[in-house]
């Protein structure tokens, strides 16, 4: 192979690599988090669908039982966070049930709770 033809497979090759780059970077661009009113409507619903069976969803909601916080108590709490909230689904808890929650989901679920925060 001459010189000239290694240095343009080189160049293809360098080419290629670059837009496999940038389209990864449009990729994980456009799954990244949704903020604002969407993720809040997808959490709230999210919410209604998974955990109103145990937990009061709605802002100032009545709870319905009495080991399973409401939405509000947990958004007030001191330590409430995004990241928090997060890693508690990550866990097992003995009261319960391991929900598999994809990261867009607990995006939403977290944006829906920290909604709620009292002002």
């Amino acid at each position: 192979m001459s010189h000239t033809v290694r240095i343009s497979i080189g160049i293809a090759i360098l080419i290629v690599l670059s837009l496999l780059f940038l389209f990864g970077v449009m990729h994980t661009a456009a799954g990244a988090p949704r903020s604002g009113s969407r993720a809040v409507s997808e959490g709230h619903r999210l919410a209604q669908a998974w955990c109103q069976p145990c937990h009061a969803v709605e802002r100032y909601g009545p709870g319905f039982f009495d080991n399973a916080p409401s939405f509000q108590a947990i958004a007030d709490r001191r330590g409430t966070t995004a990241l928090s909230l997060k890693v508690f689904w990550r866990t097992s808890h003995q009261n319960m049930p391991n929900l598999v929650i994809s990261p867009e989901q607990a995006d939403a679920l977290a944006a829906y709770i920290l909604s709620l925060r009292g002002d």
